[in-house]
């Protein structure tokens, strides 16, 4: 099992790359996530790497020095293309062999050997950039967040959440084409608004733009059509998280969504984070499932006692807000919010049980979107609708600027790290996206 605690989460490992023992750096020893990268203005290839410190492993260049075999050399080679779907597909052993690896040729007691080939491998990671990391076949977001549903709700005048939202884990099917790494700069999307008072609609830029502050979660092993996946085997078809912030023009999702799901709303954009946490680097930060007893159980296929001890995640997740005056001042972000993802309803196993059982057939590189995270208090909220009321409370911003949504050159930026006493933190690196004006 992937929540299994081994030598890669000790707390006291430390690693020869003198910055990955820096104090609350996001890619200590104990991480090791994977992305794929080249060299900024050198390279034309993109490759399989892994952060470590400010630094990454070229994966290709350190397979070809080092003598991997076996499973770990396998693994390797699968890593070192130019997207790691084939990676993916080799499974929780694969995946493990070779992050192990890693781990003891990255450790303070590696051998001159192991050490000397990773060294001639370290490119820093302000001298590189960044791509998708997979082909992303399909993408689904999901809606699991009790406290963000409750919210909107309310903001809505709606009479509580969907009758549904407890029974299942609800999602739409999102467009994969406009997803894009860290950095992303897009223009304001235009579409069909319905005006408050108005008999017709008009067409215009969207005048209430918002983000959604979500993870991201990479199917690794498929299933075949019309093959469920047990809810206490879905974790072991899940490689790992990024962040991901699924963009969403308010005004104009409320005129479409009238009967069916979001479309022009939410397919302009949606930023991720270049690097993905594997689901065994995460081990240590599992906690029980949190879900009242006045809810009653989920159906049996939704339901495991493996499942309510150990499916929900401690990861600690900020929302911050760049605008231009910031960029000009030379100022910090300002964070909007703290959250944590273990207050989802539904845990990740769930929304790939629920997403298979039907028949559909996931496959290595596959995305899902975890839904907005938001916590029980407003300051927690993963939306800018919900912390600015539907702009009747505008939040005011370190520059004194306010904001009741997201405004042409503000970039939203997305940070995410576990901590625990007893063990080592580790982070995400970030999500950040700027808002360009609308192409009218």
């Amino acid at each position: 099992m992937q929540h299994t605690l081994n030598q890669t989460h000790d707390p006291a490992a430390r690693s020869w790359v003198d910055s990955a023992n820096a104090e609350a750096g996001d890619f200590p020893i104990q991480n090791l996530p994977f992305s794929v990268f080249r060299r900024r203005d050198a390279d034309k290839t993109f490759r399989g790497a892994v952060a470590i410190g400010d630094q990454v492993v070229d994966i290709a260049a350190w397979a070809s020095r080092a003598g991997l075999e076996g499973m770990a050399g396998e693994a390797a080679r699968a890593c070192a293309q130019p997207v790691l779907n084939a990676f993916f597909s080799m499974g929780p052993s694969a995946w493990r062999a070779l992050r192990h690896a890693l781990f003891a040729a990255l450790h303070e007691r590696a051998s001159s050997r192991d050490r000397a080939a990773i060294d001639a491998s370290l490119i820093p990671q302000a001298e590189v950039e960044y791509t998708l990391p997979a082909q992303i076949g399909d993408y689904t977001d999901f809606y699991t967040s009790i406290h963000h549903a409750t919210n909107i709700s309310k903001l809505l005048g709606l009479n509580g959440v969907s009758p549904n939202f407890k029974s299942i884990p609800i999602a739409y099917h999102g467009r994969v084409s406009s997803i894009a790494t860290s950095g992303q700069r897009f223009h304001r999307p235009m579409g069909q608004i319905m005006l408050p008072g108005e008999e017709a609609p008009i067409f215009s830029p969207s005048r209430k733009l918002d983000y959604e502050l979500e993870l991201g979660i990479y199917v690794g092993q498929g299933n075949a059509a019309g093959e469920p996946i047990h809810l206490d085997q879905a974790d072991s078809h899940v490689f790992g998280l990024c962040l991901l912030n699924d963009w969403s023009a308010r005004d104009i999702q409320a005129w479409e969504m009238q009967p069916l799901g979001p479309f022009l709303a939410k397919n302009f954009a949606t930023t991720i984070s270049p690097w993905i946490v594997t689901m065994e680097a995460l081990a240590p930060f599992r906690l029980p499932l949190s879900r009242p007893d006045a809810d009653g159980k989920p159906l049996p296929y939704l339901d495991s006692d493996h499942n309510s001890t150990t499916g929900a995640i401690d990861i600690q997740l900020e929302v911050y807000m760049e605008t231009a005056h910031h960029r000009a001042a030379n100022l910090p972000a300002t964070q909007l919010s703290h959250t944590s993802f273990r207050h989802q309803y539904w845990s990740i196993a769930q929304m790939v049980a629920h997403h298979a059982i039907g028949g559909c057939n996931l496959r290595p590189g596959d995305l899902l979107g975890s839904g907005t995270i938001s916590g029980p208090e407003r300051s927690e909220a993963g939306a800018l609708m919900e912390l600015a009321s539907n702009a009747s409370e505008p939040v005011t911003l370190g520059t004194g600027e306010q904001r009741s949504y997201v405004e042409d050159g503000d970039a939203i930026i997305l940070r995410g790290y576990c901590e625990k006493a007893g063990f080592a933190r580790i982070g995400f690196g970030e999500s950040r996206g700027e808002v360009l004006p609308a192409k009218c």
